[in-house]
């Protein structure tokens, strides 16, 4: 899981004629809330504003420059409107700020019972009030599910818990360094991406030729300490009945060239050349030291799939847990809504209970099976699934994306490698979409149900063209 506490910038709106209790209990509504969910809040106090809430000009600029000045701390901002809210100190709050952060708009619901002056509140036509002039102004925004909701209620909590993977996709995707390790393989025309393009999302890649790593790995002494710490680190990681001590030690060589490489460029996630070279020059699989950087939320694709890679890192962080590279790889008998996930394998410890490290027996075919000692063998249990893949539509000079939601069954699967079943509906019509689109073999898969946290963050906050499977 990662660590660093949420922070959100909070607007409480306010207009003078709606009762002025209201916005004190809604102050006291989200300091419980932010409790309980481990939020700092950064908002005005009581004595800087009118019972902290904001409403006129002053008010907007006195709060905009308190989000300036946590700028590189502030997440997300909610706008809460416990009434009508004044629609322009919510605005100019924004543009002043300048946070480009993405915006939650919540308003508090009326009761039937309490529509007189003394607690009428107004928050549903004021939210609609609101969210015109962030449109005018061109602030992009997210909507609670429900278009009023008490921040007390479940409905409230779910919102904001997915308000939060946005935040974490949206400013985790722009400014993410990503490592090419090595050339794509030869017969992968797949893979293929534009770098310019993801520079102009704010991604940035950095190339690395696997002859680099090879050459200085080979240096290394077996009974360098660095390596020793490694080798320990990738026997506790997972066990290797039948792995021979020298292929180990190998991993461990490849391991340490590439951590320093990560720590030297500040890598946050790798796509690495991993047949043939390694195998043919190295003696080993590198799949395992992928593996538990992926465990540790530095995601590593196969066959230096960049814009898988970059998919993983998005997915991670929707849903706070790992992600895995995989293909759609077979058809599940004559079940059209039920396929085979597979690859030879790399996924994170997380996905594996039974993981152990073994071989992987089609690239064996061709360059000898000893050579191939480091890839991981398991099988992923039932759980929920979410799905998803990002491209360089290159043509079109933009990146394109799919997403959605299945289920991970417990069906008889007997193969080798890191293996699943995946139970999505509509498979076909997905499919189908996927080869009409152009998009990779390659999808990545979380265990969540993220695919909402995903669409909102890519379509509202990245201006990618997403499709939502349904």
């Amino acid at each position: 899981m990662t660590t660093k506490k949420a922070t959100l910038g909070v607007i409480v709106g306010n207009r003078d004629f709606f009762p002025d209790q209201l916005v004190s209990e809604a102050r006291a509504d989200l300091a419980t809330l932010f409790d309980s969910l481990g939020v700092e809040p950064v908002w005005v106090t009581p004595e800087e504003t009118k019972l902290g809430g904001i409403e006129t000009h002053a008010d907007a600029r006195r709060c905009a420059e308190l989000f300036r000045s946590r700028r590189d701390d502030i997440d997300g901002v909610l706008v809460c409107l416990p009434n009508f809210g004044d629609e322009k100190g919510v605005a100019d709050t924004l543009k002043l700020a300048g946070l480009d952060v993405p915006v939650l708009i919540q308003g508090y619901p009326d009761d039937l019972n309490q529509l007189g002056v003394s607690r009428r509140r107004d928050a549903f036509c004021g939210k609609i009030s609101v969210c015109n002039n962030l449109v005018q102004a061109g602030i992009p925004f997210t909507l609670t599910e429900k278009h009023v909701t008490a921040p007390g209620s479940d409905s409230f909590e779910a919102d904001l818990r997915k308000f939060l993977g946005v935040c974490r996709v949206a400013n985790g995707f722009r400014g993410v360094r990503l490592g090419a390790v090595g050339a794509r393989p030869g017969a992968f025309n797949t893979v293929r991406y534009s770098e310019k393009i993801l520079e102009r999302y704010g991604v940035s890649v950095t190339t690395v030729d696997l002859s680099e790593f090879l050459a200085t790995a080979g240096k290394l002494a077996a009974d360098d300490p660095a390596v020793t710490a490694k080798l320990d680190e990738v026997h506790s990681y997972a066990p290797a009945p039948n792995a021979p001590d020298d292929r180990m030690l190998q991993m461990a060589r490849l391991g340490v060239v590439l951590g320093r490489w990560m720590d030297d460029n500040a890598i946050d996630a790798t796509a690495i050349q991993c047949w043939t070279s390694v195998q043919q020059n190295f003696g080993c699989n590198v799949c395992t030291l992928m593996s538990m950087m992926s465990e540790k939320f530095m995601p590593s694709a196969c066959e230096v799939d960049v814009t898988g890679v970059l998919t993983m890192y998005a997915m991670q962080l929707a849903c706070d847990s790992p992600a895995a590279i995989v293909d759609w790889n077979n058809n599940y008998g004559d079940d059209e809504d039920r396929c085979a996930l597979f690859h030879c394998g790399n996924w994170a410890k997380s996905f594996l209970p039974d993981i152990k490290i073994a071989t992987a027996p089609i690239l064996g075919s061709t360059l000898g099976e000893e050579n191939t000692y480091g890839a991981l063998e398991g099988r992923t249990p039932a759980g929920p699934l979410t799905f998803g893949r990002l491209t360089t539509a290159d043509t079109e000079g933009r990146i394109r994306a799919y997403v959605g939601e299945g289920e991970l069954t417990d069906d008889v699967l007997n193969t080798f490698g890191t293996r699943a079943v995946a139970h999505v509906p509509k498979l076909r019509e997905l499919l189908h979409y996927i080869c009409k689109n152009g998009f990779e073999h390659h999808v990545v898969m979380t265990q969540s149900h993220s695919a909402a946290v995903l669409a909102e963050a890519f379509e509202t906050y990245l201006n990618i063209d997403t499709h939502t499977h349904v």
